[in-house]
């Protein structure tokens, strides 16, 4: 599914229907060059499920966790990761077992130690705004892309 995204409201937009369609225990890789939206989609789907804070991507810190409720919210950055055995020293493994959303950034330069995704989301400029491609890699991610379609989200 290709969507096209005008400016940053639309890719916040984007973000909530997806946080919309999300089952427990999603994954969703964000890919892109830096700055064309990967962190404005995951503020969009914080925001869709309460979060009301700043969200910043976490280069730094690898992982953003967010408690929701009952609704536990991974967010991954890994531009800055330079060996990816440093994922092992954060317990990369448990963060993914269990009921927890993960978003993850630059997902290439890990992947041979991350599940593969439910759903890949791959955003590119487009004048005048992005171009996302959505991509289901398991049915989980199917039946979202389906949600998505047959609730107009998008």
């Amino acid at each position: 599914m290709i969507v096209e995204v005008l400016d940053a409201s639309a890719m916040e937009a984007l973000g909530a229907c997806l946080a919309g369609a999300h089952t427990p225990g999603f994954t969703i890789f964000l890919s892109g060059e830096l700055g064309v939206g990967k962190t404005t989609l995951t503020r969009g789907f914080l925001r869709a499920l309460g979060y009301l804070g700043s969200v910043k991507s976490p280069t730094y810190t690898l992982v953003e966790p967010y408690e929701l409720g009952l609704i536990r919210v991974y967010h991954f950055d890994f531009y800055r990761l330079y060996d990816p055995e440093e994922l092992e020293f954060i317990g990369i493994r448990d963060y993914f077992a269990g009921n927890a959303i993960c978003l993850v950034e630059w997902s290439e330069r890990a992947a041979e130690h991350l599940p593969r995704p439910d759903l890949r989301v791959i955003i590119g400029y487009s004048d005048p705004g992005r171009r996302v491609k959505l991509a289901a890699a398991t049915p989980a991610g199917a039946r979202v892309i389906a949600q998505l379609c047959a609730d107009n989200n998008i």
